[in-house]
């Protein structure tokens, strides 16, 4: 698949938000762009391990790199968050 090269990631507009409710300090996290699933995933995750928790890790730098679309790392990042027994809630603006 051809590159359309580096999204921003840090918009919001394509991303359909999910509150991730998780246990430690921050026990609600708010997830708005694909920056903040990179986030989530790489600083708040309850483990490095997993098949989907890899498969989402790798989703969200094609996403980033403009190889697919946000939608496909959204549905990875709770593909993630079910391995990880993390709920997910969809926010509704």
């Amino acid at each position: 698949m051809p590159s359309t090269g580096l999204v921003d990631w840090h918009r919001s507009e394509d991303f359909a938000p999910l509150m991730l409710v998780m246990s430690g300090p921050e026990k609600h996290r708010l997830v708005r762009s694909l920056g903040e699933v990179a986030d989530a995933l790489i600083n708040a995750w309850p483990t490095d391990d997993g098949k989907e928790y890899v498969a989402a890790i790798k989703t969200c730098l094609d996403a980033i790199q403009g190889h697919i679309s946000v939608k496909v790392a959204r549905a990875a990042l709770i593909r993630a968050a079910d391995e990880a027994r993390i709920r997910v809630i969809a926010v509704v603006d």
